[in-house]
């Protein structure tokens, strides 16, 4: 079984939760993972299960990057608030550098996050 990534950023939480909301059926054929709170929010929410794995400023993005180099990720949806700093911003360059560089399909906002769910769809019919 396949494992989707799901985390958003504070600020795109809500957005991440509404696109969930349209694909749920969807995302109930793969493994599910997702940085601490958006995982909680999602797994209450729509009552699917995602597993937490850290928060994102407190290292969470640099363990996602770690799974990915473990072969344990094959798709990440980051739904990410690009007007505001970050103070951990470096650790969400290598979360994104390491998706690019282990050929990781990566979205980072809804357009591109319905893109590869229908294309993951599409494949599996």
């Amino acid at each position: 079984m396949k494992t989707i990534a799901l985390i958003a950023h504070n600020s795109r939480k809500t957005d991440l939760l509404n696109w969930a909301k349209v694909h749920r059926e969807a995302l109930l054929k793969y493994k599910l993972i997702g940085t601490s709170n958006t995982s909680k929010l999602l797994s209450e929410m729509l009552d699917i299960e995602v597993k937490g794995f850290g928060h994102g400023p407190s290292g969470g993005d640099i363990l996602l990057a770690a799974k990915i180099l473990q072969g344990e990720v094959h798709m990440i949806i980051f739904f990410i608030d690009a007007e505001t700093p970050h103070g951990h911003e470096h650790d969400i360059q290598t979360l994104i550098r390491t998706a690019v560089i282990n050929n990781i399909p990566i979205a980072l906002n809804r357009a591109s996050a319905d893109l590869l769910i229908l294309d993951e769809r599409d494949q599996e019919e």
